[in-house]
């Protein structure tokens, strides 16, 4: 759904087992005669989330499933879940069991009763029964409460050795009759409250027989990148966009589905090796939050499969377009599952930047003060449109240092020095802006914009220090690299980013009693620079635990709420060769699980929780922020085994993709022939 930040979205399950009815999911105010069902287990993976209960003398398995496999452009950009539902006898008997399941209009984005919804339904091929809703009165790319108002929400399904029966109406009425007989309302007209709906009649069943449902939010037009319209790139593998793609989904499931498993496994291995079980409920919580805020397109003109960028949204900050300082937060599970898309994020912005249309890159007046890299892509998502006029959120030290640093990453990871040198000219400029800029910077905002602009901040020295040292060994200039270290001296040997007795590193150099979480060392760790001394690493780690609060370590002293994504770059620094400190790593995860699990919380995984209770601030409660990919940075820890641990987990490489995608062409045209 884009974006969904947390909207109650109706969406039931009821189940009917020899004729008596169960609520199984999504009916907070049952009609009379419906028993609700016994939740048994719940449980999630990095793809799936699963829920097993008991219904009289049935089982059932919900079983709500995502699919990430960015190494498939194709399967990833399609914007279908699944719900697939497992129904069995407890008692080993044969019984009656239907099962029926809805969605409504708040899929489209759109809330209340004085709103506009357009429906449709199709039979197409494979017997694909498929649901439109589509929201009327709204203009292209435009949104709500980060919920996409252009596009329509698809509901479909097709017999799996059942009778699918297919209907709309009002919500009520719809469970009543199911409830009382097992059949759908033949109201087929639209009204406030209406729904739309699928029963399956599974007959007689004793051993598990399953149903799958499709749910997505299908968009004509993805993404308005510098006034030249893109599409996802599933848009070249199909002839239209709702009903063949409808019929691909469903199809492609049982594919998707043993993928994801395999994903799954892969991930909670290696997070448990990295960081314990905690570790990996952090982890594997964070993936589906990430790639759901990418759009992988191709030009909407072309469908040119050679031309792919990916775009993300600063979802419930700002609504940004490609945000830098997002993209930097996100790369460490690019860095472990993909880091071809460290280039696909950047791609759009460096194309745009080399337009010119960015002044301050070239304004040779203003040589030594303008030259600094955008902090993204447009103001608000879809519209990556730029900033021809020079207005936009200034972060001149924070972005030159993470452009340089993704540019390093993504040369390191894959290998792939010409991107970098096609672009060789700007990265230059935001290099020789950090050599003249970023040791002493300015009054100016960091990525934690929210905590407000500060002089002299640490950690962009620490930044600018580790960035001039990555742009050295990206482009082979030496000095680059002696800079940085310099400048790493400077502020650790020299004490201007410390206290006088080095026991910390502080937020703003000279400030002694200031302190920061100075996440910004971890790139220095991730990427084996060695721009700072293993002793900075391990004084920082030491001094962590003098300063955690009651739930956990602040961003600085500044404020009272901390950030997941630092305090897993914290824990990951922690176990820097020669600092290997298991005890401080333990205690950020086990901060960030706690936040995780405390049931003081109903957002979607935020990346900003109060640390302690100060007035109307409560230690372990989110802050503002909701379902943002910054949680990538969770895989830090992980990371640190190294680059593209999951490859040939994810699906298929891409050539067997480009086979994949010429079977399902042609398959389609078979099943549609046959319809």
């Amino acid at each position: 759904m884009p974006f969904w930040t947390g909207q109650n979205l109706t969406w039931a399950v009821i189940a009917r087992v020899d004729g008596h009815a169960f609520s199984l999911f999504g009916v907070p105010t049952p009609v009379s005669g419906i028993i609700p069902g016994s939740l048994q287990s719940a449980d999630y993976t990095s793809t799936r989330t699963t829920f097993v209960l008991s219904a009289g003398v049935a089982s059932f398995v919900l079983d709500f499933f995502s699919p990430v496999c960015p190494q498939d452009y194709a399967r990833q950009s399609m914007p279908f879940s699944y719900l697939t539902i497992s129904a069995s006898s407890l008692d080993n008997k044969a019984h009656s069991i239907q099962i029926y399941s809805d969605v409504d209009n708040s899929w489209t984005g759109q809330f209340g009763e004085n709103v506009q919804t357009h429906w449709n339904y199709d039979l197409s091929a494979s017997s694909t029964q498929i649901f439109g809703l589509t929201p009327g009165g709204t203009a292209k790319f435009s949104e709500v409460d980060d919920m996409a108002q252009w596009g329509t929400a698809v509901y479909c399904t097709r017999p799996s050795s059942s009778t699918v029966h297919p209907s709309l109406g009002d919500l009520a009425a719809m469970h009543s009759s199911f409830v009382a007989n097992g059949s759908l309302l033949e109201d087929w007209s639209w009204k406030p409250g209406s729904v739309v709906a699928f029963s399956h009649d599974l007959g007689p069943v004793v051993s598990a027989h399953n149903v799958t449902f499709t749910i997505g939010y299908v968009r004509d037009t993805d993404v308005n990148y510098m006034n030249e319209p893109r599409v996802g790139y599933w848009h070249s593998t199909v002839s239209d966009i709702i009903n063949a793609a409808s019929v691909r989904a469903l199809l492609d499931f049982p594919a998707a589905d043993a993928e994801g498993r395999t994903l799954d496994a892969a991930i909670a291995s290696g997070a448990t090796a990295a960081g314990g079980r905690g570790y990996n409920d952090i982890v594997s919580l964070s993936v589906r939050q990430v790639f759901g805020a990418f759009d992988v397109t191709i030009p909407q003109d072309t469908l040119d499969i050679n031309d792919i960028m990916v775009f993300v949204k600063e979802i419930s900050s700002n609504g940004n377009a490609n945000t830098i300082d997002v993209i930097l937060p996100i790369s460490p599970i690019l860095y472990v599952l993909a880091p071809e898309y460290i280039c696909l994020l950047l791609e759009p912005v460096m194309q745009y930047l080399q337009t010119g249309a960015w002044s301050h890159n070239y304004t040779a007046s203003t040589y030594f003060t303008l030259r600094w890299r955008i902090h993204d892509l447009g103001t608000h998502y879809p519209n990556a449109t730029g900033h021809n006029n020079d207005v936009a959120e200034q972060m001149p030290v924070e972005e030159c240092g993470n452009i340089i640093v993704l540019a390093y990453m993504y040369q390191l990871t894959t290998g792939n020095t010409d991107w970098a040198k096609s672009y060789a000219p700007l990265f230059k400029l935001y290099a020789d802006y950090l050599v003249r800029n970023g040791v002493y910077p300015t009054a100016q905002l960091s990525s934690d914009d929210g905590a407000g602009p500060v002089a002299n901040q640490t950690g962009l020295a620490i930044k600018s220090a580790i960035a001039l040292n990555a742009y050295g060994r990206m482009t082979g200039q030496s000095r680059y690299c002696d800079t940085g270290r310099r400048f790493a001296d400077e502020l650790y040997d020299g004490t201007v980013g410390t206290d006088p007795e080095r026991t910390h590193f502080t937020l703003t150099q000279k400030d002694d009693s200031s302190w920061t979480t100075a996440y910004n060392l971890y790139l220095d760790v991730l990427l084996k620079l060695d721009t700072f001394p293993t002793e900075a690493y391990a004084m920082q780690t030491n001094y962590y635990s003098q300063v955690r609060a009651e739930a956990g370590v602040a961003l600085d002293s500044r404020v009272d709420w901390g950030k997941t994504d630092w305090m897993m770059f914290a824990a990951a620094t922690a176990m820097a060769d020669g600092v290997d400190n298991e005890g401080v790593r333990d205690m950020f995860v086990g901060d960030v699980h706690a936040f995780l699990t405390n049931g003081q919380n109903t957002a979607p995984f935020s990346d900003n929780f109060f640390v302690e209770t100060n007035g109307s601030d409560v230690a372990g409660v989110y802050n503002t922020y909701r379902a943002r990919p910054v949680v990538g940075g969770h895989f830090a820890l992980m990371a640190l085994t190294g680059p593209n641990q999951l490859q040939g987990t994810e699906g298929l490489v891409m050539e067997k993709i480009k086979r994949s995608e010429g079977w399902f062409s042609r398959l389609w045209v078979r099943l549609a022939g046959n319809q």
